[in-house]
Parts: structure tokens; C-alpha cells; sequence
């Protein structure tokens, strides 16, 4: 029973990272192609910034984490120590329905400003999409049965999660950085 259902959602997850992402709804065939834009832009912001809802704000939590550890500087915005938005920064928010209010006027406000909005979403026509300089959408797989093995937004955040741990990986290995450097720079919680 319970590998069945373990089953379910793995094949779902599967589904859901061989379906394509796409960087302002123009399909691209391979995933590394289509988070180019993004890899770039992490690569020359001086200032990136993170922000998610709920699960999708613990998804942007960690990729923030692995930002630091590879040495850029890297803020969750709304944490207390957490500086302004400036013009040239790069602000990725990640939100499954793109309608999270909070998610959209922190893309709103933050491009006003000038910086680049990265949105993840599933939702690329929603307001979060539309307020995004760029957009990768993760498309979930149609399963009218999901719910029964992965409720409310679970494919989307896992699949969030393995893309942003995917793009960890690639930029990784184009700055030279091995996991060595992370750990270095790794917080030794006490």
C-alpha cells in the first residue's frame, strides 16, 4: 500500500522535471537551456535576493542557503537583517500560484526599483508572472488522482526544489567551486 502510493508521487515527480520548463513562455527543449537566464543573472547580480510563501518560502530558503555557501551575497527578504532591494539586484520569487499577494507586490515593488524579477511558478499568465522580467514555469503534470498522493502544492515544491538544487549544481561547476569551498563557508549551528 504504502510503496504504491510512495510509487504515485515519484512518478508524478518524474512527470512533472521531464515535462518542459519555460523562460517567458517560449518552450525550450532541455532543462539546463531553459534556467540559462536565470544562471546568468545569479552570476552577475551584485545583490540576490529570495522570497516564498509557506512551503515555497522554505524552498527559497534553502536555495538562498547554497547561494551563501557558494559566496554570493544572498538575502531571504523579510528576515529581519535582510537590506533593500536596489536597482541591478536580482529578486527570484517563488510562488506555485502566482497570485500569493505577498509574492506579487515584492516582485512589484522590487522591479519598480529596478532590479531583475526572476518568478518561479506554475502559473506563468498570473500576476506574479506577469509582474516577472523573466518566468520559469514548472508545469505540473495532469493527474486528476494527485491529490490523493500529493496534496496541494507538493509537486510543485519538490519540483521546485530539485530544479533550484539542479541550478546549484551548474553553477557550481562553471565558478570552479567544489563542495569543499561550500562547506567552508557552511554555518556550524551551535
Amino acid at each position: 500500500m504504502v510503496k504504491d502510493e510512495l510509487t504515485q508521487l515519484t512518478d508524478a515527480l518524474k512527470s512533472t522535471l521531464q515535462s518542459s520548463f519555460s523562460v517567458n513562455g517560449e518552450k525550450k527543449g532541455d532543462p539546463e537551456e531553459t534556467v540559462e537566464d536565470m544562471v546568468t543573472s545569479i552570476l552577475e547580480s551584485p545583490t540576490i535576493f529570495v522570497y516564498g510563501v509557506g512551503r515555497s518560502g522554505l524552498v527559497g530558503k534553502a536555495f538562498a542557503m547554497r547561494l551563501v555557501q557558494m559566496g554570493f551575497r544572498t538575502f531571504f527578504i523579510g528576515e529581519t537583517i535582510t537590506p533593500i532591494v536596489k536597482e541591478g539586484d536580482l529578486v527570484i520569487v517563488i510562488s506555485n500560484t502566482g497570485q500569493t499577494m505577498s509574492a506579487v507586490q515584492t516582485a512589484n515593488i522590487s522591479g519598480r526599483v529596478g532590479a531583475k524579477i526572476i518568478a518561479v511558478t506554475g502559473n506563468p499568465q498570473s500576476k506574479l508572472g506577469h509582474a516577472a522580467d523573466t518566468i520559469i514555469h514548472i508545469k505540473l503534470a495532469d493527474d486528476r488522482n494527485r491529490a490523493d498522493y500529493a496534496p496541494l502544492g507538493t509537486l510543485f515544491e519538490d519540483a521546485a526544489m530539485i530544479l533550484l538544487d539542479s541550478i546549484v549544481a551548474v553553477i557550481m561547476k562553471r565558478t570552479g567551486q567544489t563542495e569543499k569551498d561550500m562547506k567552508e563557508r557552511h554555518a556550524i549551528m551551535v
